[in-house]
């Protein structure tokens, strides 16, 4: 066995309906003054509500920062700061999806009393110091898995990101509640699932990292979102189901914060900053291509998760070939949900192709963890074959 680390968060709550419990979790950690960070659909649609009213009910201070944008440039990281140093909170709060929960971890570090650095100084792996407030992590998609990471994405130009790598970014609390992700539509119902499912995927597959750990959580989480995401995309308001796609995109969020993730996220970065295309449905875009790629260098560890997706509909074969049975299943979920399957149909235009391509390969964070390796000619044909 090679020697590894494995860290996560704190805490784990896993309880349907238990959000509106979030004020006295809060109380539990010492906090009076709450800063809760989420974006504008999340408070238009009444998320918050219950939420709020157990902290009037506490007679606790508590704002709400609903201006986060999906792949959050630089301004919305500090206005959230902004305020938070003028509330003087003491804890914050990410709820929403992974852009909330990115924003939630750079405020608690940066909003701390004692932070003497600033935003720019975070980027790269190791790079944050000191200490951060206590931070909890309310997830209502299931996909990111941001609730257990220690890495947030910054959109820090026209179409680049960079990320900030820092255990001091794993939270104090996960709080894993279905009654949040209840009637989400379809389509984002099937890019997010799809979108942990990747991360899944890529954590076992891992070049560097790989461990037995992350292995178990993987293959977890891959079983309970294959099993669930048919049933989500039909019935929206299926409780058990919802709950269990929480469960599965956390598993595989602490999977691959230890394993991390590879091409296929390093291909679909370029196409959010480019396209403005959500992230999950990026990654669900060139996820069998780039699977297909791999193939020749990672086709035993795909065999070993195809039955977890494909149970008794896998059809025995050499390692190649149930991995082709593989791609095919996880294709059959964005057809069945009515997502796009080829750029063209995203409104990727053919002649962005090669910027894309140039642009993928600005991620060697990533692109190192990736079990075959990849040149910019190899992208940009993957990109085509994806078109």
């Amino acid at each position: 066995m090679h020697p590894f680390s494995f860290a996560t968060t704190a805490q784990i709550l896993c309880e349907a309906g238990a959000a509106v419990r979030l004020a006295e979790l809060c109380r539990e950690r010492g906090a009076r003054r709450v800063l809760i960070v989420t974006d504008p659909g999340i408070a238009r649609l009444g998320l918050l509500d219950a939420v709020l009213a157990g902290f009037a009910r506490a007679d606790m201070a508590v704002q709400v920062f609903d201006r986060v944008v999906a792949d959050p440039p630089e301004a919305v990281v500090l206005d959230a700061v902004a305020q938070a140093r003028e509330l003087q909170v003491e804890l914050l709060v990410g709820f929403g999806g992974g852009s909330s929960m990115d924003v939630a971890k750079l405020v608690a570090l940066l909003a701390h009393p004692d932070c003497d650095q600033g935003l720019g100084e975070l980027y790269g792996v190791g790079n944050a110091r000191g200490r951060r407030l206590p931070l909890i992590q309310v997830p209502t998609t299931a996909g990111t898995g941001s609730e257990v990471t220690p890495i947030a994405i910054v959109t820090t130009g026209e179409t680049t990101k960079m990320g900030v790598v820092s255990p001091l970014l794993l939270p104090d609390l996960a709080l894993l509640d279905a009654d949040l992700t209840l009637g989400l539509p379809p389509a984002v119902s099937a890019a997010t699932g799809i979108d942990a499912m990747v991360h899944a995927i890529e954590a076992y597959t891992s070049a560097l990292k790989k461990n037995p750990l992350s292995d178990l959580l993987a293959r977890e989480a891959l079983r309970l979102l294959a099993a669930n995401l048919d049933r989500v995309v039909q019935d929206g308001s299926d409780r058990d189901a919802r709950q269990a796609m929480l469960l599965g995109a956390c598993l595989a969020g602490q999977a691959f914060a230890n394993a991390p993730v590879a091409a296929v996220h390093a291909l679909a970065y370029p196409l959010g900053g480019h396209c403005h295309i959500p992230h999950g449905l990026s990654n669900a875009l060139v996820l069998p291509q780039v699977l297909a790629f791999n193939a020749p260098a990672a086709a035993p560890l795909y065999a070993e998760l195809a039955p977890l997706v494909l149970g008794a509909q896998l059809r025995a074969g050499s390692a190649l070939e149930q991995t082709e049975q593989l791609i095919e299943a996880l294709v059959g979920f964005s057809l069945r949900s009515g997502l796009p399957t080829r750029l063209r149909d995203a409104g990727v235009s053919e002649a962005l192709l090669p910027t894309l391509a140039a642009d993928a390969m600005l991620q060697q964070r990533l692109l190192v963890n990736n079990p075959r390796e990849i040149n910019q000619e190899q992208a940009l044909a993957i990109y085509q074959a994806a078109y």
